[in-house]
Formats: structure tokens, C-alpha cells, sequence
């Protein structure tokens, strides 16, 4: 299957900046769309924003603007570029993925998620 790994999480002051990473990794697969999530304490998780293999974005409301996803598929990769951070900021940041894996005779979908990286917003 795909493994998923973040990165860059940490305390940043209010109005800093921070960069993610998430890294794909397995055998034979492919990925559609990438993208983060993010989920505070006692809150649903929410969309941060995705990108496609074709590079179109999408972002959430909150964050359009201030943050900027981008994608290398040459190492599986994608990118977080969050800046103007403020406290409402402060969650767990979940990589997401989907697309088709091989597991003989044929290629199935996924959708998976990494462990997450703690972003915590504070003076």
C-alpha cells in the first residue's frame, strides 16, 4: 500500500511561518490528490487545501490567502507553505492521498492518511 510521512510541524510565534512536508512512499502506485487537513481539540477535521497530479488547487476559507500548497511528483511530494499564522491556526495537520495501488491481478484504489504533525500557534 502508500505510506504517508509529515513533516515541519512545531511552535511558531503569531505571525510566523512554518512549511510542511509529506512524503508518499510504497510500490507501484499512483497518486491523484494530495492534500492537508487539520484538526483542533474538540473540532471536526477540515479541509486545509489539495492539489491534483495536474497541479489544480483547492483551499479552505480560512486559510486562502496565507497558505500555499505546492507538489514535486518527481519524489511524491507535497508542500505547506503557511504564512500569517495565528492561534486559530494550532491543530494537528494530517497529510491526505488517494489514487490506485497494485495488489495482483490489478490495480485498486486507496485513500490514506499520515500520522499527523502538531502546529501549535503562540507567543
Amino acid at each position: 500500500q502508500v505510506q504517508l510521512v509529515e513533516s515541519g510541524g512545531g511552535l511558531v510565534q503569531p505571525g510566523g511561518s512554518l512549511r510542511l512536508s509529506c512524503k508518499a512512499s510504497g510500490s507501484m502506485f499512483t497518486i491523484n490528490t494530495m492534500g492537508w487537513y487539520r484538526q483542533a481539540p474538540g473540532n471536526e477535521r477540515e479541509l486545509v487545501a489539495t492539489i491534483t497530479s495536474g497541479g489544480d488547487t483547492n483551499y479552505g476559507y480560512s486559510v486562502a490567502g496565507r497558505f500555499a500548497i505546492s507538489r514535486d511528483n518527481t519524489i511524491n511530494t507535497i508542500y505547506l507553505e503557511m504564512n500569517g499564522l495565528n492561534p486559530e491556526d494550532t491543530a494537528v495537520y494530517y497529510c491526505n492521498a488517494d489514487g490506485l495501488y497494485y495488489s495482483t491481478p490489478r490495480y485498486r484504489p486507496y485513500n490514506t492518511w499520515g500520522q499527523g504533525t502538531q502546529v501549535t500557534v503562540s507567543s
